[in-house]
């Protein structure tokens, strides 16, 4: 196959373009062009999603991948540049369209929240837009591909390259040993993909032809936070290490606020968006290597200084984690 991928060069993409070379497809990444360390093998061509898109003119592929819209707009002008010459779509959402799960173990028909940028807006990216822009951004997709739309919906993306830090941070702590502080509720649950496994599995529905909505996120639940980082631990952390959990009204008291302990909501509640069922991925092909192994493979990473991993702030450092510890067990 042909294939387009918009946004290929960091994480999610570096990963798809690896493994649609790898079998043999034809590559093109559009991207801007700046600070390009992926997508080796693949042909680039550059310009700005948000401006001049007439690279696409008079060329043609059996499959386009949409990475990196965010807003509405962005998927009419791609669907506007490409007419019919951009084959099957795939558009890569997130778990975060849901409307507050009541209950674990849903499916892709659970209840979304109302789009935001359907009237072209672009209202920042934060928390509260997020899941609704991807909506909208659906939205805009099911209605300019029916009847060739794909929509993948991860939870937590994980691994190697990870530009957001959250999966790093619980690698490298529990890595260095000791007694490592853990918020919020430990049966909080817990779910995520390795960005190779989210590739491999693009691929295959492309491959297959497969069309509708599919969850990449593993495992089914019940699953939850604890057990992730027991998992960790046990591949990256030395002998002797401890999890400490504190609840999170107690942290949040203290000014610790969800930024500083990654994956952490800053409550105690469950949220179940989080615990979404993947079966309808897992009917289609989506396979997840062992926790374990992702751990190690970040680890190798993160440690690895052209990585620019170390240079990400805003987590809890460790003296301020052995404080909250002293204050904690001495309450």
């Amino acid at each position: 196959m042909r294939i387009l991928i918009i946004g290929g060069t960091t994480f999610v993409g570096r990963h798809l373009v690896a493994e649609a070379i790898t079998r043999g497809h034809t590559v093109t990444v559009l991207h801007r062009g700046a600070a390009c360390a992926g997508a080796p093998g693949a042909e680039h061509l550059h310009a700005d999603r948000d401006g001049d898109l007439g690279i696409l003119a008079d060329r043609q592929w059996d499959a386009t991948v949409d990475v990196c819209a965010y807003w509405a707009k962005q998927v009419g002008r791609l669907a506007d540049a490409l007419g019919d010459r951009g084959g099957r779509h795939l558009f890569v959402s997130t778990v975060s369209v849901y409307a507050d799960p009541p209950e674990p173990g849903l499916d892709e028909s659970a209840a979304l929240k109302a789009p935001l940028g359907l009237d072209g807006d672009t209202p920042p990216i934060d928390g509260t837009t997020y899941g609704a822009l991807k909506v909208g951004c659906e939205h805009v997709a099911q209605q300019r591909y029916a009847g060739e739309l794909l929509v993948v919906r991860p939870t937590y993306i994980i691994g190697p390259h990870d530009p957001t830090a959250r999966f790093p941070y619980w690698v490298e702590r529990l890595a260095r040993g000791g007694t490592v502080l853990c918020p919020g509720n430990p049966e909080a649950p817990f779910q995520s993909i390795d960005a190779r496994d989210l590739a491999t599995f693009m691929v295959g529905l492309l491959e297959a032809g497969d069309e509708g909505t599919f969850h990449a996120m593993n495992p089914a639940p019940p699953y939850s936070f604890a057990e992730m980082l027991e998992e960790v631990r046990a591949a990256v952390a030395p002998p002797g290490t401890a999890l400490e959990w504190i609840p999170s009204g107690w942290l949040t008291e203290r000014g610790v606020i969800p930024a500083m302990l990654p994956m952490w909501g800053g409550s105690d509640d469950p949220e179940f968006g989080l615990a979404m069922d993947p079966a309808r991925a897992d009917a289609a092909g989506l396979r997840s290597r062992p926790l374990g192994e992702t751990a190690t493979g970040t680890l190798s990473w993160s440690a690895d200084p052209s990585s620019g991993w170390a240079g990400r702030g805003g987590h809890l450092d460790p003296t301020g984690e052995q404080e909250l510890l002293s204050e904690w067990s001495g309450r």
